[in-house]
């Protein structure tokens, strides 16, 4: 039986920290170092640098980093495994060998490509492949208009790559999970139908992708997390039957718990049934035990076969917009943003109705007797976007310019862009089977093999059972109005125009009342902007754990959302300043029961 493989993560997106992957080799014992650079709205900004110029379709930090510790990866013996080749893992394949050889290094390096469906779309329209959107089902009808398209491929075409002797693998878009998930298999040997094994590769793999948000990055109660100034990254150390222990360096910043797993094992999901090309992971089995200091153990998680078709992200160039606010100060908010957009259309050569988008919001951040210049100022924001880049070009600005002087006193701009392209994200689905991995491996910068790794998985009908969770009685007694946040965590994040939206409490008792309380009318409430919105509420008990899918709060999502936080990442800490009536036996130790904490 093979040891634990430890998995260590030094990217969590395309810009983490370039010192992440020597700090991870050089600061404690790990057999891989990974990362994940890749992400909807990074897959868009890689199609725009390759339009550009060659060798801009590959994470070019990641080459970087490589170059400073790939010599010790080769002493150390440590494997590779990163999706950063993006739309060219060629090209950064060949990066990685110009490196290797400036430096007098001879490793053996693979990439794995077929992801790329771009050029096939017409094709696969023609043979009746209509990639329907994975939500609303809708046929593509348009392929011309994306500037990327890729399917996310799963994890086999990695483990072929690590048994040809690659000590660097190198993929397109893989999922997030499938660069520790593969390592794992190929180190101790699963087969493709080891459901529960593959399941929890999965589940470490979604745990550390990105980054330090499981060693307390992004975590609501990082009040309670020592180091935070430099957070250090984790490592999953992967068991044969799948299970795993996060942990993190000796002596690095941040904290591993149960609560910083569990906040970020909520991270952009949906259901419960975890969907991958190689595996359904059922995140309602996971369990979780804290080990020791900064040590997690992730057990229990079972797995079912995947679905017989495959994500395909895509994304279009979708116009040019303009983005304006402008303050409104001290009194009178409202016929202040009434008098700046009528003079603002004035000033306009175009009309509302010349721009395929308008929209006009006053945003109220303004407060009553306020203690500043800030407390007194709310904003009119306008968004405007167009498929002809002069609409929202200079004449916008001219039209702000010009009402200066001459419109609502106390005038100042907080914000102005304008002719700024931006592009819209759609994400379908393809059968398995028209997506093999293709693996290629180098030597010396010369292709000594490829070969080709079928993306469908065998049949299979496990029996899964989650575990009930707790059996605690809801608490009674006297309540009081207080923030949700008290109690409860939050994670969220976006899924193209949808927001996911996961809360988390670390008692029994918080769970019986969280779970009691907060239905999805009391959400539509607490979230005003999503109340005429679908949303759907998913119970994850043995981790004491909700998560709510809330569709089409984004808009059209990533590049193309008008709202101030675009990809959700703020709405659970909004969420969590809400106040509702909760039991006064739920407060933590040191807060009053009176409406004001």
């Amino acid at each position: 039986m093979a040891d634990p493989l430890r998995i260590a993560n030094c990217s969590g997106f395309y810009g983490d920290r370039l010192s992440a992957a020597a700090e991870m080799v050089e600061g404690g014992h790990i057999d891989v170092l990974t990362g994940d650079w890749l992400a909807e709205l990074t897959m868009l900004i890689l199609a725009r640098s390759k339009a550009k110029r060659p060798g801009g379709g590959y994470a070019g930090s990641f080459v970087k980093q490589m170059e400073q510790v790939m010599g010790t990866c080769l002493d150390k013996g440590i494997k590779v495994v990163s999706n950063a080749g993006g739309l060219d893992p060629a090209g950064c394949a060949e990066a990685l060998a110009e490196v290797a050889d400036r430096l007098g290094l001879s490793p053996t390096i693979a990439y794995v490509a077929g992801d790329d469906l771009l050029g096939r779309l017409d094709d696969l329209l023609a043979a009746g492949v209509d990639l329907p959107d994975l939500v609303t089902g809708e046929p593509l009808t348009d392929p011309d208009r994306f500037v990327s398209a890729n399917a996310y491929l799963g994890c086999w075409g990695i483990v072929d790559a690590l048994d040809r002797g690659a000590d660097i693998v190198v993929t397109g878009r893989a999922t997030d999970a499938a660069i520790v998930c593969g390592p794992a298999a190929w180190h101790h040997g699963w087969a493709r139908d080891d459901w529960d094994a593959l399941a929890g590769g999965v589940v470490a793999g979604h745990v550390i992708e990105c980054g330090t948000q499981a060693t307390g990055g992004n975590y609501s109660f990082f009040t309670e997390v020592p180091g935070m100034g430099r957070v250090g990254f984790p490592w999953a150390e992967v068991a044969v039957d799948g299970s795993s222990t996060i942990g993190k360096h000796d002596g690095t910043g941040g904290q591993v718990s149960i609560g910083t797993v569990t906040s970020q094992l909520l991270y952009e999901i949906g259901s419960p049934a975890y969907l991958g090309p190689d595996v359904t992971s059922r995140f309602d089995t996971i369990q979780l035990d804290e080990v020791g200091p900064d040590r997690v153990r992730i057990h229990g998680v079972q797995g079912e076969p995947p679905p017989p078709t495959m994500k395909v992200s895509m994304n279009a160039m979708a116009g040019h917009r303009a983005d304006l606010a402008l303050a409104l100060t001290g009194l009178d908010v409202e016929a202040k943003a009434a008098l700046a957009e009528e003079a603002f259309w004035v000033a306009m050569p175009h009309g509302p109705d010349d721009f395929e988008s308008v929209e006009s919001r006053v945003v109220r951040t303004d407060k009553v007797d306020p203690a500043s210049n800030e407390e007194a100022t709310a904003q009119w924001c306008l968004t405007l976007k167009d498929a002809d880049e002069r609409k929202v070009g200079r004449s916008v600005f001219n039209a702000m310019t010009e009402m200066a002087l001459a419109t609502i006193p106390g005038f100042f701009s907080v914000r102005s862009s304008s002719s700024k392209p931006f592009g819209v994200h759609r994400a379908g689905v393809i059968p398995a089977d028209l997506v093999p991995q293709d693996v290629v491996v180098l030597n010396g910068g010369r292709v000594v093999s490829r070969t080709v790794v079928e993306s469908v998985a065998p049949d299979g009908d496990p029996s899964i059972e989650p575990p009930s969770g707790p059996d605690a009685a809801i608490p009674d007694g006297p309540t009081v109005a207080a923030p949700l946040g008290l109690i409860a965590g939050a994670r969220s994040g976006d899924k193209g125009g949808d927001a996911n939206l996961g809360l988390f409490v670390r008692d029994d008792a918080a769970w019986a009342w969280l779970d009691d309380h907060l239905t999805v009318d009391r959400l539509r409430a607490l979230l005003p902007e999503a109340a005429e919105l679908t949303i759907e509420r998913h119970r994850l008990p043995a981790i004491r754990s909700l998560n709510f899918m809330i569709r089409g709060l984004l808009g059209e999502g990533v590049a193309a959302s008008s709202r101030q936080d675009g990809q959700a990442k703020s709405l659970g800490e909004w969420l969590r300043a809400r106040h509702v009536d909760m039991p006064t036996s739920l407060l933590p130790a040191g807060h009053s029961d009176d409406t004001s904490s």
